[in-house]
């Protein structure tokens, strides 16, 4: 059955995927569920296994960008091992092995309240703001790009952090107004490093990351990666063998559900969402697996 609810003691935060709990001493059960959001709307339809991939994609990516910056990542919470004491908890002594399987115990900190978006392609808002203004969220930009359009250079499109309805975009100015001009700069780089190690890695196995999204904290004074990062529900992973700009690009990711959500004219993209029919449940689950199997090398 698919993970929609996890009615735990202690929860300190419900968002749009994750449910977050309390476990003490600085640290933070974040469970995964199954719920899917597109266009700032969760849905009404789960997506078997979504949770559990987010959680294993998230460990690959930490485990493989701590070089360049710390995060928040402990363990998975079915990885008694690793936990260790810590395994004896009594929030996951006990915790259903469904729930633990798309669970991360992670550190806790004070997170920064922007969304730092990435964007090596031309798709999404971005193109919808480009078509309408010849800009990127007033970036002035060269005539003619089309949907999946390289761009000549990485972009960094922060958003706010949006407890309920639309993120908004923020230009420099604004976001150095949000968080502090030497933060900002901060975020930007790391933002940019992070992502183009994954681009990289990426690459190599086939696979283009379009754009992601990253959120960040701030703990013992130290700047760290937070939530998740580089999945399916973050970024845009597009096949490197079918990319054709142009046209919606051949994906491992969420779009496949954007897409379908765009045919519906009579839904205005504000709550309640239309429930997703069942092939499009179980293709998404199928693409959110392909993603990890083709970026990580691994089946679970």
């Amino acid at each position: 059955m698919p993970l929609l609810e996890t009615p735990l003691p202690d929860r300190l935060y419900r968002g749009k995927v994750r449910d977050t709990y309390d476990l003490g001493d600085g640290l933070l059960l974040m469970v995964a569920t199954d719920r899917i959001s597109a266009f700032d709307v969760v849905l009404p339809t789960a997506i078997p296994d979504k949770g559990r991939v987010l959680s294993l994609m998230s460990k690959f990516w930490f485990d493989q960008t701590r070089h360049i910056v710390p995060n928040h990542f402990i363990a998975l919470a079915e990885d008694r091992e690793k936990l260790g004491d810590l395994a004896e908890h009594p929030l996951l002594k006990d915790l259903a092995p469904e729930i633990a399987q798309q669970a991360m115990v992670v550190k806790r900190a004070e997170r920064i309240d922007a969304e730092c978006v990435v964007r090596a392609y031309l798709t999404g808002s971005a193109l919808v703001d480009y078509n309408a203004t010849g800009t990127m969220f007033g970036v002035p930009m060269a005539a003619g790009l089309v949907d999946g359009s390289r761009l000549p250079e990485l972009m960094f499109t922060p958003t706010t952090k949006a407890e309920v309805g639309h993120d908004e975009p923020l230009n420099a100015e604004e976001m150095a107004d949000l968080v502090g001009a030497d933060m900002a700069t901060t975020l930007r780089d790391l933002s940019f490093a992070v992502f183009q190690h994954a681009h990289d890695v990426a690459a190599e196995r086939g696979i283009i990351i379009a754009d992601t999204k990253f959120e960040f904290g701030v703990r013992d004074g130290e700047v760290i990666l937070i939530d998740e990062v580089l999945t399916p529900d973050s970024s845009r992973f597009w096949d490197a063998a079918g990319w054709n700009p142009g046209k919606s690009q051949p994906n491992y990711d969420k779009q496949f559900v954007r897409d379908w959500l765009l045919t519906q004219k009579d839904w205005d993209r504000t709550p309640p969402a239309p429930a997703l029919p069942d092939d499009v449940v179980q293709k998404t689950t199928e693409r959110y697996w392909e993603a990890y199997r083709k970026l990580t090398g691994q089946t679970a």
